[in-house]
């Protein structure tokens, strides 16, 4: 029943308009090849064209989940998602937030293409999310413990990245071979804009400077994983099954200097691919900084077993198969 201040009974879910995210990462390459986000390259592994990062989609939510929690969602916020069917550049997608009850801090959220398919399903919360059912981690529990890894084998649960890394995010700093593109180039057509992320806007925003947008996170992270040594036998495909970013002590600023440290947190497989989950914390890198976690990111990074050439041999040496 309606009140008499209002006509109408609340939606169960808060629910963004569709929008057609845009693929920028057709020119992405490593270990000499091109990635899955190539058309020709996904085309290979039967794919109908290089699918947009998914990262992406979570602008989509920034402004709903602003609207349930205010500026403390850029400051203690966390989006955890899993990746359930691929985006090409041309389609709709739109972002769905429940509607908490009062008080609550932390809502279930999704995505779907315009004829209903889901893109992605996941949580996000603010403040202390220790103790909470985010998404990622509650697939991280349920993991059983990967006795089959063939492109992946090398690797440890509980191994550490190689360095501490360095990054930096400027305006028109150009993000290398992982991320072939700037920030000014992703503003110029993110879905959601904001003033807080532009430079003639930084004066206005509540922390008197630019803030990184929750997607280009995952760009700042994932601009020098290589340095963390974590590889697997090569050449292989990969995609984001997965990922969960959380900030902790935020935002995270434009042009200023972090360190980032790595860690394995899990190996898994599937019929179709290997994971390596990593968990990336963020650190202030300014000289005599405090050396307290300001944010983190878990990845699942999978990598699929059709686009490694010798992967049936290999299965066949290492006895995994007849």
């Amino acid at each position: 029943m309606t009140s008499s201040t209002t006509p109408f009974s609340a939606s169960p879910a808060l629910c963004g308009p569709l929008r057609k995210p845009r693929q920028m990462l057709n020119d992405q390459s490593y270990d000499g090849h091109k990635s899955i986000h190539d058309d020709s390259m996904a085309e290979g592994l039967g794919l109908r064209a290089g699918p947009i990062e998914g990262p992406t989609h979570f602008s989509q939510f920034d402004p709903l989940l602003f609207d349930i929690f205010g500026k403390a969602w850029f400051e203690t916020g966390c989006i955890s998602a899993h990746y359930q069917n691929m985006v090409v550049e041309g389609e709709e997608v739109r972002a769905f937030v429940q509607r908490p009850a009062p008080g609550e801090r932390f809502v279930r959220l999704w995505a779907e293409k315009r004829d209903g398919t889901p893109v992605l399903t996941g949580s996000a919360s603010v403040g202390d999310a220790a103790g909470l059912p985010h998404e990622l981690e509650q697939r991280i529990a349920k993991l059983r413990p990967a006795t089959g890894l063939v492109i992946n084998r090398d690797l440890k649960v509980g191994q550490r990245g190689a360095v501490t890394e360095k990054v930096r995010m400027g305006f028109d700093q150009h993000m290398g071979n992982y991320y072939p593109f700037s920030l000014a180039d992703k503003l110029q057509v993110i879905t959601e804009p904001s003033p807080w992320y532009m430079p003639e806007g930084a004066a206005g925003s509540p922390w008197g400077r630019a803030i990184i947008p929750f997607e280009m996170i995952s760009v700042l992270l994932g601009s020098t994983v290589g340095e963390a040594g974590f590889k697997g036998r090569g050449p292989a495909v990969g995609l984001f099954a997965g990922q969960q970013i959380r900030l902790l002590k935020g935002p995270l600023f434009v042009d200023h200097p972090y360190e980032l440290e790595r860690e394995i947190i899990a190996l898994s497989e599937s019929a179709r691919t290997e994971s390596c989950w990593v968990r990336t914390r963020v650190y202030d890198g300014q000289p005599g900084a405090a050396r307290e976690p300001l944010a983190e990111m878990i990845l699942n990074g999978a990598v699929l077993k059709a686009s490694y050439g010798n992967y049936e041999t290999e299965a066949r040496e290492l006895g995994l198969v007849a």
